[in-house]
Protein backbone atom coordinates (compact mmCIF):
# COMPACT_ATOMS: atom_id res chain seq x y z
CA UNK A 1 0.00 0.00 0.00
CA UNK A 2 1.68 3.28 -0.97
CA UNK A 3 2.49 5.72 1.66
CA UNK A 4 -0.57 8.75 0.40
CA UNK A 5 -3.21 5.58 0.71
CA UNK A 6 -2.07 4.23 3.90
CA UNK A 7 -2.65 7.44 5.29
CA UNK A 8 -6.13 8.20 3.77
CA UNK A 9 -6.66 4.78 4.98
CA UNK A 10 -5.90 5.70 8.52
CA UNK A 11 -7.83 8.77 8.25
CA UNK A 12 -10.70 6.61 7.39
CA UNK A 13 -10.70 4.01 10.16
CA UNK A 14 -10.41 7.39 12.32
CA UNK A 15 -13.70 8.81 11.03
CA UNK A 16 -15.38 5.69 12.38
CA UNK A 17 -16.31 6.08 15.50
CA UNK A 18 -16.99 9.88 15.24
CA UNK A 19 -19.55 8.89 12.99
CA UNK A 20 -20.90 6.29 14.93
CA UNK A 21 -21.40 8.17 17.55
CA UNK A 22 -23.07 10.92 15.87
CA UNK A 23 -25.68 8.32 14.38
CA UNK A 24 -26.14 7.35 17.78
CA UNK A 25 -26.78 10.64 18.92
CA UNK A 26 -29.33 11.17 15.88
CA UNK A 27 -31.26 8.04 17.67
CA UNK A 28 -34.52 9.57 18.69
CA UNK A 29 -34.67 8.51 22.92
CA UNK A 30 -38.26 8.24 24.87
CA UNK A 31 -38.17 9.22 28.34
CA UNK A 32 -40.13 6.23 30.24
CA UNK A 33 -41.88 8.05 33.37
CA UNK A 34 -43.54 5.44 35.82
CA UNK A 35 -44.53 6.02 39.63
CA UNK A 36 -43.96 2.71 39.82
CA UNK A 37 -41.32 -0.09 40.19
CA UNK A 38 -39.88 -2.25 36.95
CA UNK A 39 -41.20 -5.73 38.93
CA UNK A 40 -44.61 -5.43 38.59
CA UNK A 41 -45.01 -4.13 35.42
CA UNK A 42 -43.02 -6.93 33.10
CA UNK A 43 -45.91 -7.91 31.16
CA UNK A 44 -47.56 -4.10 30.10
CA UNK A 45 -43.58 -3.01 29.41
CA UNK A 46 -43.90 -5.86 27.12
CA UNK A 47 -46.67 -4.93 25.72
CA UNK A 48 -45.75 -1.26 25.27
CA UNK A 49 -42.52 -2.27 23.70
CA UNK A 50 -45.15 -4.52 21.07
CA UNK A 51 -46.88 -0.96 20.44
CA UNK A 52 -43.67 0.84 20.10
CA UNK A 53 -42.89 -2.05 17.26
CA UNK A 54 -45.99 -1.96 15.64
CA UNK A 55 -45.19 2.04 14.67
CA UNK A 56 -42.05 0.93 13.77
CA UNK A 57 -39.43 1.32 16.44
CA UNK A 58 -37.26 -0.94 18.75
CA UNK A 59 -35.29 -0.43 21.42
CA UNK A 60 -31.60 -0.19 20.41
CA UNK A 61 -32.24 -0.62 16.96
CA UNK A 62 -33.71 3.09 15.94
CA UNK A 63 -34.59 4.50 19.53
CA UNK A 64 -33.54 4.18 22.46
CA UNK A 65 -35.18 4.34 26.22
CA UNK A 66 -34.48 6.28 29.07
CA UNK A 67 -36.28 4.30 32.20
CA UNK A 68 -37.10 6.30 35.31
CA UNK A 69 -39.40 4.33 38.01
CA UNK A 70 -40.28 6.02 41.28
CA UNK A 71 -40.56 2.68 43.29
CA UNK A 72 -44.19 3.78 44.74
CA UNK A 73 -42.85 7.11 45.83
CA UNK A 74 -44.55 10.30 43.49
CA UNK A 75 -42.40 12.81 45.56
CA UNK A 76 -39.69 12.01 43.55
CA UNK A 77 -41.54 12.25 40.17
CA UNK A 78 -40.90 15.79 39.25
CA UNK A 79 -36.94 15.34 39.83
CA UNK A 80 -36.93 12.52 37.35
CA UNK A 81 -39.35 14.41 35.15
CA UNK A 82 -36.75 17.14 35.13
CA UNK A 83 -33.99 15.16 34.35
CA UNK A 84 -35.60 13.72 31.17
CA UNK A 85 -36.36 17.30 30.16
CA UNK A 86 -32.63 17.82 31.16
CA UNK A 87 -31.76 14.92 29.06
CA UNK A 88 -33.88 16.09 26.09
CA UNK A 89 -35.58 13.65 25.30
CA UNK A 90 -37.58 12.95 22.32
CA UNK A 91 -41.08 12.10 24.07
CA UNK A 92 -41.75 11.18 27.03
CA UNK A 93 -44.26 7.85 27.93
CA UNK A 94 -46.02 8.63 31.19
CA UNK A 95 -47.39 5.90 32.15
CA UNK A 96 -49.04 6.54 35.43
CA UNK A 97 -51.46 9.82 36.41
CA UNK A 98 -49.26 11.04 38.98
CA UNK A 99 -45.99 10.56 36.65
CA UNK A 100 -48.21 11.86 33.56
CA UNK A 101 -49.19 15.27 35.77
CA UNK A 102 -45.66 15.28 36.66
CA UNK A 103 -44.34 15.35 33.06
CA UNK A 104 -46.76 17.97 32.13
CA UNK A 105 -45.66 20.19 34.56
CA UNK A 106 -41.60 19.82 33.75
CA UNK A 107 -42.65 20.69 29.93
CA UNK A 108 -44.71 22.33 28.04
CA UNK A 109 -42.83 21.49 24.74
CA UNK A 110 -41.68 17.69 24.44
CA UNK A 111 -44.05 16.07 23.57
CA UNK A 112 -45.73 13.72 26.60
CA UNK A 113 -47.49 10.24 25.79
CA UNK A 114 -49.62 8.97 28.92
CA UNK A 115 -51.11 5.83 30.21
CA UNK A 116 -53.89 6.28 32.97
CA UNK A 117 -56.46 4.12 34.76
CA UNK A 118 -58.09 7.50 35.79
CA UNK A 119 -60.10 10.35 34.19
CA UNK A 120 -57.41 12.35 31.97
CA UNK A 121 -59.66 15.12 31.64
CA UNK A 122 -60.51 15.61 35.48
CA UNK A 123 -57.31 15.53 36.46
CA UNK A 124 -56.11 18.24 34.40
CA UNK A 125 -53.88 15.78 31.31
CA UNK A 126 -55.98 17.24 28.69
CA UNK A 127 -58.58 19.58 28.01
CA UNK A 128 -61.25 16.27 26.32
CA UNK A 129 -60.89 13.40 24.83
CA UNK A 130 -61.14 14.32 20.84
CA UNK A 131 -59.23 17.82 21.53
CA UNK A 132 -56.47 17.00 23.67
CA UNK A 133 -54.53 20.42 22.78
CA UNK A 134 -50.87 21.08 24.11
CA UNK A 135 -47.96 18.62 24.31
CA UNK A 136 -50.32 15.91 25.46
CA UNK A 137 -52.53 13.08 24.91
CA UNK A 138 -52.54 9.63 25.72
CA UNK A 139 -54.37 5.89 27.00
CA UNK A 140 -56.98 5.50 29.24
CA UNK A 141 -58.68 2.71 30.98
CA UNK A 142 -60.88 4.47 33.20
CA UNK A 143 -60.40 2.08 35.80
CA UNK A 144 -62.56 4.22 38.21
CA UNK A 145 -65.53 2.97 36.34
CA UNK A 146 -65.02 -0.50 37.22
CA UNK A 147 -64.37 -0.10 40.72
CA UNK A 148 -67.76 -0.16 41.44
CA UNK A 149 -68.37 -3.19 39.50
CA UNK A 150 -65.63 -5.21 41.35
CA UNK A 151 -67.86 -4.39 44.98
CA UNK A 152 -71.00 -6.23 42.96
CA UNK A 153 -68.55 -9.05 41.75
CA UNK A 154 -67.17 -9.20 45.25
CA UNK A 155 -71.11 -9.29 46.80
CA UNK A 156 -71.43 -11.87 44.03
CA UNK A 157 -69.19 -14.47 45.05
CA UNK A 158 -69.88 -13.72 49.25
CA UNK A 159 -73.19 -13.07 49.22
CA UNK A 160 -73.54 -13.51 52.78
CA UNK A 161 -70.71 -10.78 53.36
CA UNK A 162 -72.22 -7.69 55.19
CA UNK A 163 -69.13 -5.63 55.90
CA UNK A 164 -66.71 -4.54 53.14
CA UNK A 165 -63.53 -2.29 52.97
CA UNK A 166 -62.28 -0.62 50.63
CA UNK A 167 -58.56 0.11 50.15
CA UNK A 168 -57.20 3.42 48.81
CA UNK A 169 -54.23 5.30 48.42
CA UNK A 170 -55.70 9.27 48.70
CA UNK A 171 -52.21 10.61 47.11
CA UNK A 172 -53.33 9.08 43.89
CA UNK A 173 -55.30 11.58 41.62
CA UNK A 174 -57.29 7.80 40.15
CA UNK A 175 -59.65 7.72 43.33
CA UNK A 176 -61.29 11.00 43.42
CA UNK A 177 -64.70 12.17 45.89
CA UNK A 178 -66.95 11.30 42.83
CA UNK A 179 -65.64 7.96 42.69
CA UNK A 180 -65.91 7.67 46.42
CA UNK A 181 -69.41 8.66 46.44
CA UNK A 182 -69.85 6.09 43.79
CA UNK A 183 -68.47 3.01 45.79
CA UNK A 184 -71.14 4.33 48.53
CA UNK A 185 -73.74 4.13 46.27
CA UNK A 186 -73.20 0.65 44.77
CA UNK A 187 -72.24 -0.51 48.82
CA UNK A 188 -76.17 0.85 49.79
CA UNK A 189 -77.91 -0.96 46.97
CA UNK A 190 -76.24 -3.85 47.90
CA UNK A 191 -77.20 -3.43 51.40
CA UNK A 192 -73.31 -3.61 52.50
CA UNK A 193 -71.78 -1.39 55.05
CA UNK A 194 -68.17 -0.27 53.54
CA UNK A 195 -65.03 0.98 55.61
CA UNK A 196 -62.45 3.05 53.25
CA UNK A 197 -59.02 2.26 54.74
CA UNK A 198 -56.38 4.81 53.31
CA UNK A 199 -53.12 4.11 52.70
CA UNK A 200 -49.99 5.51 51.30
CA UNK A 201 -46.63 3.21 52.47
CA UNK A 202 -45.91 -0.54 52.44
CA UNK A 203 -46.60 -0.20 56.60
CA UNK A 204 -49.82 1.62 55.90
CA UNK A 205 -50.82 -1.56 54.17
CA UNK A 206 -49.84 -3.99 56.89
CA UNK A 207 -51.71 -2.14 59.45
CA UNK A 208 -54.75 -2.02 57.47
CA UNK A 209 -54.90 -5.95 56.89
CA UNK A 210 -54.23 -6.44 60.90
CA UNK A 211 -57.27 -3.79 61.15
CA UNK A 212 -60.14 -5.95 59.01
CA UNK A 213 -60.85 -8.63 61.70
CA UNK A 214 -61.68 -5.55 64.19
CA UNK A 215 -63.56 -3.80 61.70
CA UNK A 216 -65.23 -7.64 61.19
CA UNK A 217 -64.31 -7.33 57.40
CA UNK A 218 -66.09 -9.80 55.51
CA UNK A 219 -63.95 -8.93 52.13
CA UNK A 220 -62.10 -5.76 50.42
CA UNK A 221 -61.61 -4.03 47.69
CA UNK A 222 -58.60 -2.63 46.60
CA UNK A 223 -58.74 0.06 44.09
CA UNK A 224 -55.79 1.17 41.76
CA UNK A 225 -52.67 3.57 41.38
CA UNK A 226 -49.01 2.56 41.16
CA UNK A 227 -48.75 1.80 45.52
CA UNK A 228 -51.15 -1.18 45.07
CA UNK A 229 -50.06 -2.23 41.38
CA UNK A 230 -46.49 -2.54 42.02
CA UNK A 231 -47.43 -4.75 44.98
CA UNK A 232 -49.50 -7.31 43.40
CA UNK A 233 -47.94 -10.46 44.73
CA UNK A 234 -47.92 -9.14 48.53
CA UNK A 235 -50.92 -8.28 48.49
CA UNK A 236 -52.15 -11.49 47.69
CA UNK A 237 -49.41 -12.77 50.06
CA UNK A 238 -51.70 -10.44 52.48
CA UNK A 239 -54.97 -11.82 51.51
CA UNK A 240 -54.16 -15.23 51.93
CA UNK A 241 -52.19 -15.01 55.05
CA UNK A 242 -55.47 -12.93 56.79
CA UNK A 243 -57.38 -15.27 54.72
CA UNK A 244 -59.80 -12.28 53.48
CA UNK A 245 -61.56 -12.42 50.37
CA UNK A 246 -60.03 -9.71 48.15
CA UNK A 247 -60.80 -8.37 44.10
CA UNK A 248 -58.08 -6.44 42.46
CA UNK A 249 -57.51 -4.67 39.19
CA UNK A 250 -55.36 -6.58 37.35
CA UNK A 251 -53.83 -10.02 36.48
CA UNK A 252 -50.48 -10.30 38.60
CA UNK A 253 -52.62 -10.35 41.69
CA UNK A 254 -54.88 -13.43 40.97
CA UNK A 255 -51.63 -15.24 39.52
CA UNK A 256 -50.07 -14.67 42.35
CA UNK A 257 -52.98 -16.54 44.76
CA UNK A 258 -55.58 -13.55 45.04
CA UNK A 259 -59.35 -14.87 45.07
CA UNK A 260 -60.18 -11.98 41.58
CA UNK A 261 -59.13 -9.34 39.30
CA UNK A 262 -61.27 -7.44 37.36
CA UNK A 263 -59.97 -3.94 35.31
CA UNK A 264 -59.91 -2.54 32.29
CA UNK A 265 -56.89 -4.19 30.12
CA UNK A 266 -53.70 -3.21 31.45
CA UNK A 267 -51.70 -5.11 28.27
CA UNK A 268 -54.05 -3.57 26.03
CA UNK A 269 -53.39 0.00 27.60
CA UNK A 270 -49.84 -0.04 27.49
CA UNK A 271 -50.00 -1.32 23.71
CA UNK A 272 -51.64 1.93 22.84
CA UNK A 273 -49.74 3.97 24.51
CA UNK A 274 -46.59 2.23 22.90
CA UNK A 275 -47.89 2.78 19.48
CA UNK A 276 -48.81 6.32 20.06
CA UNK A 277 -45.17 7.10 21.46
CA UNK A 278 -44.32 5.92 18.11
CA UNK A 279 -46.56 7.96 16.16
CA UNK A 280 -45.29 10.95 17.78
CA UNK A 281 -41.47 9.71 17.09
CA UNK A 282 -42.61 10.15 13.11
CA UNK A 283 -43.99 13.33 13.68
CA UNK A 284 -47.97 13.14 14.75
CA UNK A 285 -48.37 16.14 17.23
CA UNK A 286 -50.18 14.87 20.88
CA UNK A 287 -52.83 18.14 20.36
CA UNK A 288 -53.85 16.12 16.95
CA UNK A 289 -54.06 12.65 18.49
CA UNK A 290 -57.59 12.30 20.86
CA UNK A 291 -57.01 10.15 23.90
CA UNK A 292 -57.94 6.38 23.27
CA UNK A 293 -60.19 4.73 25.68
CA UNK A 294 -59.28 1.17 26.06
CA UNK A 295 -62.65 -0.90 26.58
CA UNK A 296 -61.59 -4.57 27.06
CA UNK A 297 -62.28 -5.50 30.56
CA UNK A 298 -60.77 -8.29 31.74
CA UNK A 299 -61.64 -11.12 34.97
CA UNK A 300 -59.44 -13.57 36.31
CA UNK A 301 -60.36 -16.09 39.16
CA UNK A 302 -58.27 -18.32 41.01
CA UNK A 303 -60.52 -21.28 42.12
CA UNK A 304 -57.50 -22.34 43.80
CA UNK A 305 -57.56 -19.81 46.06
CA UNK A 306 -61.26 -19.96 46.12
CA UNK A 307 -61.31 -23.14 47.58
CA UNK A 308 -58.90 -22.51 50.16
CA UNK A 309 -60.99 -19.74 51.35
CA UNK A 310 -64.05 -22.33 51.26
CA UNK A 311 -65.60 -19.94 48.76
CA UNK A 312 -68.04 -21.77 45.99
CA UNK A 313 -67.65 -19.90 42.85
CA UNK A 314 -70.99 -19.83 40.75
CA UNK A 315 -71.13 -21.23 37.67
CA UNK A 316 -72.23 -18.38 35.97
CA UNK A 317 -69.28 -16.28 37.14
CA UNK A 318 -66.98 -18.29 36.11
CA UNK A 319 -68.38 -18.65 32.23
CA UNK A 320 -67.74 -14.39 31.98
CA UNK A 321 -64.03 -15.01 33.49
CA UNK A 322 -61.48 -14.41 30.81
CA UNK A 323 -59.18 -16.82 32.24
CA UNK A 324 -59.86 -19.72 35.66
CA UNK A 325 -56.75 -20.83 37.33
CA UNK A 326 -56.53 -23.58 38.96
Amino acid sequence: MRRREFITFLGGTAAWPLAAYAQQKAMPVIGFLNAASAQGYTRPLAAFLKGLEEAGYVDGRNVAIEYRWAEGHNDRLPALAADLVRREVTVIAATSTPAALAAKAATATIPIVFETGGDPVRVGLVASFSRPGGNVTGVTQTNQLVTPKRLQLLHELIPKAAVIALLVNPTDETFSEALRKQVQAAADALGLEIHILNVSSDQDIDDAFAKLSQLRVDGLVVTGGPLFTSRAERLAALALRYAMPTIFQYREFAAAGGLVSYSGSLTESYRTAGNYTGRVLKGDKPAELPVQQVTKVEMIVNLKTAKALGINVPDTLIGRANEVIE
